[in-house]
């Protein structure tokens, strides 16, 4: 295959993929000037992580009461946005880890961008749990096994405790497999640069990766078995998130349905959230020939099957509440769909559930601009999921006396929203650093590198 550009029937205009190619699109925003548009988003994500950081101090420094909770509704936007960036992290982990496993090839184009969004979204989950102690220096380490003069022990049957295990090991072996897989990548951005000190970090992170056959077959030996770890992570994790809720006595959440409900919700808003992302990069790195159509395509087909997923999960919760005959349930999912928060169940359902279904149309699938209001929905309908299931629940409890409506205050909304500053700011540097795509991994996948491929003229 020739270095020149051609043109393919499916793509016309694009490049067609060679390893000098690959190289000089995943590598060309890492060499040159950010454009201005990357400044202003840079701009734009900086002005958002300053709400973040108003939000922490008055939380910190005035107090808890500075968020809108209330004697029956506790967790409030804290946990709800816990469970809503858990979940976002999960694809990362999925596309890299299973579908390795699966040897599906078109992860190539996506699961290094995947696996950094997940890291992300992990630091912005774990946030909202320490804030949610009131004083994390003085709280915080209590959910740690550390020793201590008093003998005093963490209670390990909370599924507080267990989310510290589950959602700790998640993030250092979902990190330690991101790294992983950026090594090779970094040695070729090492022996590209021209620069000195460019030369001498990227050769530092690089860990002095040589490409030798024995460091290859090293090296697909780890890759294989960080994999084989990771795998179990995408079904521990938001399982054992969900156990926060299925284990207590409340109407709503005492349920055994919540693991594989969670477990698709979570890979359901994470693949919506890759998509959602990715559409953009594609167009401002100009990696349309990499990030192709295809990809969006497939990605759409997953989002559809865990709609389906998500919606059975929302049906059988309703008919088990009525088959059950408890009065206690049938009034917890009563008053979702026809109560004070009755709007936000119906958000919920039909960005989850009806929004979805035009992905069954092709020309919807593989259109940027028709696909891109659904994935964003998407987003937004799992983010109602996780807010109905803790406010409705609870702002209706036991004691009709206590009832009270849960009204969100400024600094609950800043520090929402500061995550999504703090996400896009890490992405937008995460772009200019590192290689967004794998391109040892892309590489591995053109017919020229195949065994059984006769070159001739292509070679």
């Amino acid at each position: 295959m020739s270095e020149s550009t051609k043109t393919t029937p499916d793509n016309a205009g694009t490049e067609v993929m060679t390893n000098r190619n690959i190289d000089e699109a995943v590598f060309r925003p890492l060499e040159t000037k950010p454009s201005m548009l990357w400044y202003i988003a840079l701009s734009f994500s900086l002005a958002l992580t300053s709400l973040f950081g108003w939000a922490a101090y008055q939380t910190v420094f005035v107090g808890i009461g500075t968020w809108g909770n209330n004697n029956p509704v506790g967790w409030g936007w804290g946990i709800t946005n816990f469970v809503f960036w858990v979940g976002i992290g999960h694809a990362g982990t999925l596309i890299s880890a299973i579908l390795y496993l699966l040897r599906q090839r078109w992860r190539t184009a996506i699961c290094r961008f995947a696996e950094a969004m997940t890291i992300v979204a992990v630091i912005n989950a774990l946030q909202f749990p320490l804030f949610h102690t009131g004083r994390p220096w003085l709280a915080a380490y209590w959910l740690l096994p550390l020793p201590n003069q008093n003998n005093i022990w963490i209670n390990f049957r909370s599924p507080l405790a267990w989310d510290v295990f589950a959602v700790s090991t998640y993030f250092l072996v979902s990190l330690m497999f991101w790294y992983a897989g950026l090594v090779p990548d970094f040695a070729s951005i090492r022996d590209r640069a021209k620069n000195g000190w460019r030369k001498l970090i990227y050769g530092l992170l690089s860990l002095g990766w040589n490409g030798s056959n024995r460091g290859w077959r090293h090296y697909e030996k780890g890759y294989l078995l960080f994999a084989g770890l990771a795998t179990p992570l995408v079904l521990s994790v938001h399982s054992v998130v969900s156990f926060d809720f299925a284990v207590s006595v409340i109407p709503g959440w005492h349920t055994t349905i919540f693991p594989p409900y969670f477990v698709a919700g979570a890979i359901f808003s994470g693949f919506a959230m890759v998509s959602t992302i990715m559409i953009i990069v594609r167009k401002v790195c100009h990696l349309e020939h990499m990030i192709t159509k295809d990809h969006l395509d497939l990605m759409n087909k997953v989002v559809v099957a865990t709609s389906l997923m998500v919606g059975y999960a929302y049906s059988i919760e309703l008919f088990i509440a009525w088959y059950s005959g408890g009065l206690y349930e049938q009034f917890a999912f009563l008053n979702r769909i026809s109560g004070p928060y009755a709007w936000a169940y119906y958000c919920m359902v039909t960005c989850n559930v009806i929004v979805p279904q035009l992905l069954w149309f092709k020309k919807i699938r593989r259109s940027v601009l028709l696909m891109y209001p659904v994935v964003i929905l998407v987003n937004v309908g799992m983010w109602f999921e996780r807010f109905v299931i803790i406010s409705s629940s609870l702002h209706a409890d036991f004691l009709p006396s206590s009832w009270d409506y849960f009204i969100p205050t400024a600094v609950d909304v800043c520090l929402f929203l500061g995550t999504f500053g703090i996400f896009f700011t890490f992405i937008l540097l995460f772009c200019r650093l590192a290689p967004s795509i794998a391109t040892t991994e892309m590489k591995a996948t053109l017919p020229s590198s195949q065994p059984h491929h006769h070159g001739g003229s292509d070679a």
